[in-house]
């Protein structure tokens, strides 16, 4: 365990962080936000996903250290987890209710549970060995874990009770199924990053449907959800932010403020408001969407971001990213409304 790692600290003015836009974008709320950093332990370990954990703690993914760290964010100390199996990968993760961590590793196709109180970490390995990257994984309403697997082009879910694994191949080949969000029916709906469309799969029979976006250039990255059941969506080819409404198929997007060629990555919903970083700007930024008054504001990040993969929401509605290329993890502190 290190203790005390170096923290850096990075209030960002309001005037120093609302870009000036050619575009001409106006912010009626303009609001401020500190963003917090830690440098992790282990160099190079390439933080892939953050993980806002229900104690307050701030779990990662180290990629290409074969690890799982925590954070606490109150004392800045640092716990890592090295993974039994070389080369996993991890990728994604999530928290149980009973405390465990559960992720995909995205190397050497299986999905792994982590308990933090002994280090046991146990395994389940993908039934069909063309399901070799499992990717992004959720819980369901019921306890299932939703996951999907970007390679093999399949969705799956998985059963923590008896360990058993289901799988579903995507309709459109070469789909690349990416990020995935849970609805408040329990329906998984997921980006797929390889063509225009959006997909969702249905828990009872595992029929998969398919949802056309109106750019045939779109490629939705990551998706997000609000509370109404819409989906939020990265077009990371085309410099978008994107929404779709599954219940009527209206569809709506708005370029974003980075331009054509800003990357939108990471993104998720926190009180009705859209966050998501753009990847292709130099500094990366972390970007703030109003759907009421459809309005934008900008931050750079600090430490420049090297692609924010992912980022979630506290359970206070703040926000952890993991800040992959500079191998840091950073809080969000977003002003109570």
């Amino acid at each position: 365990m290190q203790k005390h790692p170096l923290l850096i600290l990075a209030a960002v003015c309001l005037g120093c962080a609302f870009l000036a836009l050619d575009r001409g974008l106006q912010a009626a709320q303009k609001i401020d936000v500190t963003f917090k950093e830690w440098v992790l332990p282990t160099s190079a370990s390439h933080p892939h996903d953050p993980l806002a954990a229900p104690d307050g703690s701030i779990w990662y993914t180290g990629q290409m250290a074969n690890l799982l760290g925590r954070i606490d964010p109150q004392t800045g100390e640092i716990k890592e987890y090295h993974l039994k199996a070389p080369r996993s990968g991890p990728h994604a993760l999530v928290a149980g209710k009973d405390g465990n961590i559960w992720f995909t590793a995205v190397f050497a196709g299986y999905i792994g549970k982590l308990d933090p109180r002994t280090g046991e970490i146990n395994e389940y390995q993908m039934p069909n060995p063309q399901a070799r990257d499992p990717h992004t994984l959720l819980f369901d309403q019921r306890g299932i874990i939703w996951f999907t697997v970007q390679g093999g082009n399949m969705v799956g879910r998985l059963n923590p009770s008896t360990g058993k694994i289901e799988l579903v191949t995507v309709p459109t080949p070469h789909a690349n199924p990416y990020g995935l969000v849970i609805s408040s029916q329990g329906i998984p709906f997921f980006a797929e990053f390889g063509t225009n469309k959006l997909g969702s799969i249905d828990p009872a029979t595992m029929q998969i449907h398919e949802y056309v976006l109106p750019h045939a250039d779109s490629r939705p990255r990551r998706i997000a959800i609000t509370g109404n059941d819409v989906l939020w969506y990265s077009d990371y080819a085309r410099g978008a932010l994107g929404r779709y409404d599954p219940k009527t198929g209206a569809a709506k997007e708005w370029p974003s403020p980075g331009g054509p060629q800003s990357g939108p990555y990471g993104i998720t919903a926190a009180n009705g408001v859209i966050w998501y970083s753009e990847s292709g700007v130099e500094p990366n930024t972390l970007v703030r969407f109003d759907p009421k008054t459809e309005e934008f504001q900008v931050w750079p990040i600090p430490s420049g971001g090297g692609v924010v993969r992912n980022m979630m929401p506290t359970p206070g509605g703040n926000l952890v990213l993991a800040l992959s290329g500079v191998n840091r993890i950073a809080l969000v502190e977003v002003p109570k409304n």
